[in-house]
């Protein structure tokens, strides 16, 4: 029930926030802010560096299916802050999380060929690439709440492969007696082929900063 016509003290706020917590797939578009640092291997004008001598990544994530399907978020992944390493090690956490879900990695795997995808060769790859995120809510500079990206989800958890779309809709099953009177020359039911899993791309053997 709305309130009073003349009393807006009820009227809620920032109504457009997607909830702290929600779980979306979605694609990181790199806003290119033209600096390059290639001692650093930052190079094609993707990094952008502010006033204070920072330097980041301004990430455009859009939401790709769901509830709030075409929905965007803007969060920044640090790369370099005067005042020390910690947003810089925010930055290369958040990369190696988004790195671990586009390429279906456990991030307890270890393997050689978990840690070749988790390498880059440039900023470019992470450009355009797909993963689910863990929507969170913080501030912005205004300190008025606004919906950002901090985190990445894994395939450990229980929602990814439905989230990312690995895994088909269930379908009943098919008993043995179907299987062995199944004429020949006719397609068997639908459900009776078995899935294919998802590889991730390979990355092996590219230096990257992000591991």
């Amino acid at each position: 029930m709305t309130g009073l016509w003349n009393d807006f003290n009820d009227a809620k706020t920032n109504i457009n926030l997607i909830p702290k917590g929600t779980l979306a797939k979605v694609r990181l578009t790199i806003r290119p802010g033209g600096f390059d640092d290639p001692s650093q291997g930052w190079t094609g004008g993707y990094a952008t560096r502010g006033s204070t001598g920072a330097v980041y990544l301004n990430g455009e994530f859009t939401v790709l299916e769901g509830q709030y399907a075409r929905r965007k978020i803007f969060t920044l992944i640090g790369l370099y802050s005067p005042k020390g390493p910690d947003w810089g090690n925010m930055g290369r956490s958040l990369v190696r999380g988004i790195l671990n879900s586009a390429r279906g990695i456990s991030d307890k795997d270890m393997s050689p060929e978990a840690q070749a995808a988790r390498r880059i060769g440039s900023f470019s790859d992470l450009d355009g690439i797909e993963f689910v995120a863990r929507i969170d809510v913080g501030t912005d500079a205004n300190g008025d709440d606004k919906n950002e990206i901090r985190s990445a989800v894994t395939p450990d958890h229980k929602d990814y492969a439905q989230i990312m779309g690995t895994v088909p809709p269930a379908q009943p099953p098919i008993s043995q007696g179907q299987q062995s009177h199944n004429p020949q020359g006719t397609q068997p039911p639908q459900g009776s082929q078995p899935s294919q899993s998802s590889q991730a791309p390979s990355a092996t053997g590219r230096p990257s900063w992000a591991q």
